[in-house]
């Protein structure tokens, strides 16, 4: 487990509720892990509106027929959600957990699809000009934690979780996003970073990992001798 800090605060003014950003590819435990923080840490959860999204079943039936359409959702629905956690960190003190976020769904998925041939140039550029407008208009979380976790392990979650419009999807579509997630994530550098490997650490069954999970997100969101972000038991 391993990642980037952020300087210390000066400490002058008081802090605005932290947002946590939990990022991976498909099957990695990006939703287990953002319940795992609600119920640790007492904080508000977004999750990754998949069931929502009305092109999802099509999109992997017919990829090429459907790609963009269920990309400009996300994207949209994405920005969305982005814009509700700072409406709930102004008013709620407690902190934020999202599942994925905006940067992951251009620079991932929808590159992806590009490379594949399922977005063509044209539609490439005018998604691109969206994603650009609208990452203008976010707030960078002030932790992204990243999941690693084997193709091999992905590939075995997903047929267990058992979602229908999953079972179509290649492996080599699995493998095309984390190629994706590696290089997009190697770049960040908009917040402090976490990475946890999701499949050795196993944050809920044992002690010793979960307080190496504890201890990480508190040091990275709270940097210096500070007060650390409290648990929910505390």
């Amino acid at each position: 487990m391993n990642g980037r800090s952020a300087p210390s605060p000066d400490g002058g003014h008081p802090q605005p509720p932290r947002v946590v950003a939990v990022a991976g590819n498909m099957g990695a435990g990006k939703s287990s892990l953002v319940e795992w923080l609600r119920q640790q840490f007492g904080m508000v959860a977004f999750f990754e509106p998949n069931e929502e999204n009305p092109y999802l079943s099509d999109f992997y039936a017919d990829m090429p027929r459907w790609a963009m359409s269920s990309q400009l959702f996300f994207l949209v629905r994405r920005f969305q959600i982005h814009r509700e956690v700072l409406r709930r960190a102004a008013l709620d003190p407690r902190p934020v957990v999202q599942d994925r976020t905006l940067y992951e769904d251009a620079e991932v998925f929808a590159a992806h699809l590009h490379e594949a041939g399922c977005i063509d140039a044209r539609d490439w550029g005018t998604y691109q000009d969206l994603y650009r407008t609208l990452r203008e208009e976010i707030r960078p979380p002030d932790l992204m934690i990243y999941l690693r976790c084997p193709l091999k392990t992905l590939t075995q979650r997903i047929r267990r979780r058992g979602r229908d419009f999953e079972r179509k999807i290649p492996r080599t579509y699995l493998a095309s996003l984390d190629r994706l997630y590696e290089g997009w994530f190697a770049g960040y550098d908009l917040s402090p970073t976490l990475v946890i490997d999701s499949d050795r650490l196993d944050y809920v069954e044992r002690l010793f990992d979960r307080m190496e999970v504890i201890q990480a997100i508190q040091e990275r969101l709270n940097p210096g001798p500070g007060p650390k972000l409290p648990l929910k038991s505390e």
